[in-house]
């Protein structure tokens, strides 16, 4: 019995710090988003979170840390993201390539929050390795998906002039400035704007796979 509520007693508190982990990591989003990276305290993010100083040096013990988990959670998230698109877009690799053009201009992606911080990550990434290899990782993870759906693409419907890593590459490329016209001038750019950019220039590539709405 004893043990049983031992037990019990341990994954509340296992819930509770991971709830607490991602309070902070919302909080931290919302102050880089509002303030910039640099201007943003570890007292800011306990303010906007509701909790105090001792909670956030007790999770991540620095500002350096709860920036590096904010970056791998935004990283793991859209990569479960990513993931869950493609299954349930089905089989075919157009709909799959489809999918993944439509989650990037979601409100759960294409949040303007959220991508203030990428790009406030991307900005310091020079200077901070471990911002580097986070940012260069789930940026080669998209590519790598993008390039291998269009290869299915192209192998299925004999685009022979066409080079897979090109195309990833140039969507990549596509979505990064529409994200940054998302952010800068909102009232020349929306999600349903950015989406039919970007899916012109599939169905310019792929005229037998994807349509251009």
């Amino acid at each position: 019995m004893a043990t049983a509520v031992r037990n019990i007693a341990n994954g509340r508190r296992r819930v509770t710090k991971e709830m607490r982990r991602h309070q902070l990591i919302r909080a931290t989003i919302k102050c880089v988003a509002k303030r910039g990276f640099a201007e943003t305290t570890m007292a800011d993010v306990t303010q906007e979170a509701g909790l105090s100083l001792g909670i956030v040096n007790l999770h991540f013990q620095s500002k350096d840390k709860l920036f590096i988990e904010t970056l791998r959670y935004l990283s793991e998230e859209y990569e479960v993201a990513c993931q869950a698109a493609m299954a349930k877009a089905g089989p075919s690799p157009g709909e799959r390539l489809a999918a993944l053009v439509a989650l990037d201009f979601s409100p759960r992606v294409a949040d303007r929050r959220k991508i203030a911080v990428w790009f406030a990550f991307w900005g310091e990434a020079k200077s901070r390795p471990t911002y580097m290899q986070l940012c260069a990782e789930k940026d080669r993870r998209y590519e790598d998906t993008v390039a291998r759906l269009c290869q299915e693409i192209i192998d299925d419907g004999g685009y022979e002039h066409v080079r897979a890593p090109d195309i990833a590459n140039g969507l990549s490329a596509m979505v990064n400035g529409l994200w940054l016209d998302l952010l800068m001038t909102p009232d020349d750019m929306d999600r349903a704007k950015a989406t039919s950019i970007c899916r012109s220039y599939l169905a310019q590539t792929f005229p037998g796979h994807i349509s251009p709405t």
